[in-house]
């Protein structure tokens, strides 16, 4: 399996990074990104598939909404701490061993930076989606993340040449992140969402999350449902 980049800090983001977050937010949620998770996934039942779990971070929040938080990871390091929180396998996210059509919820929170190939993921996440099941995309903003932006002054935040490129980067304005440590891979907005639809998801809603320039974007999608009929002399497909 290959190797995950984040094996050489798990121990360093479970109790330095996480506990740094915590204490700095103080049980808030000023990004925005636990309520865009509550509000879009929404209530349910059965598994729902947490993409890139990392730790299990927010299998707690998933589990409060009725759901059965289910976590993939490539990080063997980071699921030593998750596995006390969710039920997890050891995978790549952009081939999931899980059959076509059999999970009705998946989320990815915070986690599309760390995947160099996102459209397999979204691919994978499509796949095993049953018609009208949810996805919930949740991830750093693309106008103002990245490699581009010097966000070291919260209230004027310095955006550089650099958005409308694809790239994967270490660059980083501050040496207390992720990307300085493990690489980010960026895509500006509108290949991000052409991943969605490419992939046969229904895009349902957007939200931004942070201020006073917005740190997190969040799309709700759903898998298309269709139904296919025959007549006399053709075969007809219905999608929504």
């Amino acid at each position: 399996m290959a190797h995950a980049a984040y094996d050489e800090i798990a121990e360093w983001y479970e109790r330095t990074f996480l506990a740094g977050r915590r204490v700095q937010r103080d049980g808030g949620d000023p990004l925005g990104i636990v309520r865009a998770l509550e509000e879009w996934l929404g209530g349910g039942v059965g598994p729902c598939l947490d993409i890139g779990c990392g730790t299990g971070v927010f299998a707690a929040r998933i589990r409060e909404l009725g759901w059965e938080p289910v976590g993939v990871d490539l990080s063997g390091g980071m699921l030593r701490y998750a596995v006390n929180r969710l039920p997890v396998v050891r995978a790549d996210a952009g081939v999931l061993p899980i059959r076509d059509a059999s999970v009705a919820a998946a989320v990815a929170i915070m986690v599309h930076t760390d995947m160099p190939d996102y459209m397999s993921v979204v691919a994978e996440v499509a796949r095993v989606l049953r018609p009208g099941g949810r996805f919930v995309h949740i991830g750093v903003h693309p106008c103002f993340c990245g490699g581009f932006a010097d966000r070291s002054n919260a209230e004027a935040i310095v955006i550089r040449p650099g958005y409308a490129e694809t790239h994967w980067t270490k660059a980083s304005w501050t040496d207390r992140g992720l990307r300085d440590k493990v690489r980010a891979t960026h895509l500006p907005l509108p290949r991000l969402l052409r991943i969605f639809v490419d992939n046969g998801l229904v895009l349902d809603d957007f939200v931004e999350g942070g201020v006073p320039i917005p740190t997190m974007l969040a799309v709700q999608a759903h898998r298309s449902c269709s139904i296919t009929f025959a007549t006399d002399d053709m075969s007809v497909s219905l999608m929504e």
